[in-house]
């Protein structure tokens, strides 16, 4: 029997794949006994309906020995974190465990418990001013796909989960296990924790008014161009002054800080999907130098360029053993 025993943390309302994901990691690594509990044992619905069957209650499972606790999300976080009996059972679990995770909003959980003074953790960004404002003890941070802080682990929403469990597997059994556990699973390489959850299809509001709108298609047609604010306001039919407040108005963000996004999604698109060397992307994608290239990137996403295309990229064959298939 292994002593790495992971016990999830699920209630009604939970988000599926913020336990099937990570479970799967964690049993294709093949050092884990994984144990799933709730306020009640039996089946717990998702929030989309699927019914998982938690093997143990609160009441029967004695929180002692656990070495990592993984508290998902879901929208029914909000309802959970107000059953006292399952908090106390968390906190209880948290005290004696190696580590503690959570997916997604199951760090409010977490926060309940009274896990979260002083860290600095990560949540899926929708929730994160709800996080910061119902929490202010906690540094919250959603940019990051997941965060460590100390023993603690959190991690961004859904699928990020997969990119936590794998960071926890590679902290116990090194990168070549990960790596591994990635390729049965069809997964990218490991993400880094410090990759941003935002992309600009994410994070970018859409353009309300035809100025903006030709601005905006301005610098997606080539990132790479000047795109000072005097060429994008001649592209608005607009003054540099007007552009500059109603750009920012209806984006969200200024014209600088808008272009600056796009250009490293293109430049994140240029590491991945070709061989081009980190110069020639540096200059095609608008930061005239590989040394520029690098600064933005570790400042937006905190990886280098060479270090982001050698984790997204994957040369690796097919299996030839008899990894379990979807």
């Amino acid at each position: 029997m292994t002593d790495r025993r992971i016990v999830f943390v699920v209630f009604d309302g939970f988000q599926p794949l913020d336990l099937t994901g990570p479970h799967e990691v964690f049993h294709s690594a093949g050092e884990y006994a994984c144990e799933v509990v709730a306020a009640r044992a039996g089946p717990v619905r998702s929030v989309s309906g699927l019914l998982v069957h938690a093997g143990h209650g609160v009441a029967d499972l004695d929180p002692a020995g656990t070495d990592t606790l993984v508290v998902v999300g879901g929208r029914g976080v909000d309802r959970a974190r107000e059953d006292e009996a399952l908090v106390a059972w968390v906190a209880a679990a948290a005290a004696g465990a190696r580590r503690v995770a959570s997916v997604c909003s199951g760090v409010f959980l977490l926060a309940a418990a009274g896990l979260l003074d002083g860290r600095r953790v990560t949540t899926h960004w929708a929730r994160e001013e709800q996080l910061a404002r119902e929490h202010p003890e906690v540094r919250v941070d959603c940019d990051p796909i997941f965060v460590r802080d100390g023993r603690v682990w959190t991690s961004a929403g859904v699928t990020a989960g997969m990119d936590l469990a794998l960071a926890l597997v590679e902290d116990d059994l090194g990168r070549d296990i990960a790596h591994e556990v990635a390729r049965r699973l069809v997964l990218f390489l490991r993400r880094p924790g410090g990759q941003s959850q935002f992309s600009v299809a994410l994070w970018s509001r859409q353009p309300a008014t035809d100025p903006v709108r030709a601005a905006v298609a301005a610098i997606h047609a080539d990132p790479g161009a000047r795109h000072d604010i005097a060429g994008l306001a001649a592209h608005a039919g607009l003054s540099t002054r007007h552009l500059q407040r109603r750009f920012t108005a209806e984006l969200g963000a200024p014209p600088a800080a808008y272009v600056e996004r796009v250009r490293v999604e293109a430049a994140r698109r240029a590491l991945t999907d070709g061989d081009e060397p980190v110069e020639a992307i540096a200059r095609r994608c608008g930061f005239a130098t590989a040394e520029t290239l690098r600064r933005t990137f570790h400042r937006r996403l905190g990886v280098a360029p060479s270090d982001y295309r050698a984790r997204f990229r994957s040369t690796a064959g097919p299996l030839t053993d008899s990894a379990e298939e979807g």
